[in-house]
């Protein structure tokens, strides 16, 4: 592993954990000598994220759309940053760059880009690890959700043990070193005939 891909708020939340955790993170990334790569805002968490990595002496590659480097949300102090023209090139080019992927606290934004990396590992797409970041058990009602989608038929239980969890950042990235991708098929049964 080279790259771990961060996905999480551009707010910075009203739990101060999450901040800590966030900064705790980079430092991490930049400690084991691994890049960051995230999507390339000064604000929020995203902004703590890169300059706690930063700070470290870490690596990090910020990618953003131009509609919000326009808006001046771009972070001006970061090893490389890439401009694209729309959120899917965004969200492309960081499933490119990275070799794994950590969700902290966030909002839709960064639910969608977790749900896009972990369905693209579940179809086969990728074997890299993707994880939480669960910080005072923010991920806690999500991790239930994927536990009763497998207790009804809708995720496999080796799909739903792809994404993995943990409240301590070295923690988790012992986990991503220790990965390896289940090797199931996707589809749980073949549909019953009417």
């Amino acid at each position: 592993m080279r790259r771990i891909c961060v996905f999480l708020g551009s707010n910075p939340g009203t739990n101060p954990h999450y901040l800590a955790a966030t900064r705790a993170l980079g430092t991490e990334i930049a400690r084991r000598g691994l890049t960051t790569v995230y999507g390339g805002s000064n604000v929020g968490l995203m902004g703590q994220l890169a300059d706690s990595a930063l700070k470290a002496g870490g690596e990090v590659i910020g990618i953003i759309p131009e509609a919000l480097r326009d808006k001046e949300l771009a972070h001006q102090g970061l090893t490389s940053l890439k401009v694209v023209s729309s959120m899917h090139e965004r969200k492309a080019l960081m499933a490119e760059l990275a070799d794994g992927f950590i969700a902290l606290p966030g909002g839709l934004g960064t639910l969608e880009e977790l749900c896009e990396v972990l369905t693209w590992a579940q179809l086969g797409f990728h074997k890299k690890p993707c994880g939480l970041l669960d910080v005072d058990g923010y991920y806690a009602p999500l991790c239930a959700f994927l536990d009763h989608a497998v207790v009804e038929g809708f995720v496999m239980a080796a799909h739903r043990g792809m994404l993995l969890s943990d409240a301590d950042p070295a923690a988790l990235l012992d986990r991503f070193a220790n990965y390896q991708a289940p090797t199931v098929t996707k589809w749980v049964t073949k549909p019953q005939a009417l």
